[in-house]
């Protein structure tokens, strides 16, 4: 695996894995001036916006740490299974544990253009929030195969 870590998204994964608010430049450094990010939440362009969603990250929650679970690289992206957990600071009782992946993309010069998130918010965050949680999960049921 030492000659797949030279990869660029493989780096980008290695410094997620490690992501604190005190190396978000370093991030910054591997992703171009009009990257794309989206995730269910958000949708944003350029480097700046991309920064401050996970800023914001580190603001409403409490030790968010990143899992890196897999990572695949194919001729057109890359694909990053992950797991996020943490704490949500204005609810602490509702423990943050979501497994998604983000699709990957780099040009030429081995920077990150897109980074896409896909990932189940109803399922694995908005049921246990109050108010919306009984809802959502009524929802989630009326659909499931019983």
């Amino acid at each position: 695996m030492a000659s797949q870590s030279q990869h660029p998204i493989h780096n980008y994964a290695l410094l997620f894995s490690q992501l604190t608010p005190d190396n978000l430049p370093e991030i910054a450094k591997l992703v171009s001036a009009d990257m794309v990010f989206s995730d269910p939440f958000n949708l944003t362009y350029g480097k700046d916006k991309f920064i401050r969603i996970f800023q914001h990250m580190f603001d409403v929650m409490e030790n968010p740490k990143f899992e890196i679970l897999d990572v695949s690289i194919s001729s057109r992206a890359g694909y990053i299974k992950w797991r996020l957990t943490g704490k949500v600071k204005k609810w602490k009782q509702i423990p943050i544990d979501i497994t998604g992946i983000s699709e990957v993309i780099n040009d030429e010069s081995g920077r990150i253009t897109a980074h896409y998130d896909h990932w189940d918010s109803a399922s694995q965050l908005l049921v246990f929030i109050p108010t919306i949680g009984l809802p959502t999960a009524w929802l989630l049921n009326l659909f499931r195969l019983k």
